[in-house]
């Protein structure tokens, strides 16, 4: 198994949401990473994936359903005041 922290700081807790959807990007390239972890390779199939709509529709989904479990361990920031 890789030595790669697949949850930085070991927490999915976040102050907002913001913070919580760019941990949830983190962690969808994070799980590419240890997929893949030949940068080179992953540096070709970046052309592959680039030009692909459902590739790219695919990326956005496993970010939604990253973000959705932060959400949750967050309580869907109940808490914080929310701007509107």
């Amino acid at each position: 198994m890789s030595d790669l922290q697949l949850v930085p700081g070991n927490s999915l807790l976040t102050a907002t949401p913001e913070e919580g959807r760019q941990l949830a990007v983190k962690l969808a390239r994070l799980i590419i990473k240890l997929t893949q972890p030949d940068d080179e390779k992953r540096r070709q199939q970046r052309a592959i994936y680039a030009d692909n709509p459902m590739m790219l529709i695919s990326i956005g989904q496993t970010v939604a359903a990253e973000f959705a479990t932060i959400a949750a361990a967050n309580n869907y920031w109940r808490d914080q005041p929310q701007a509107h």
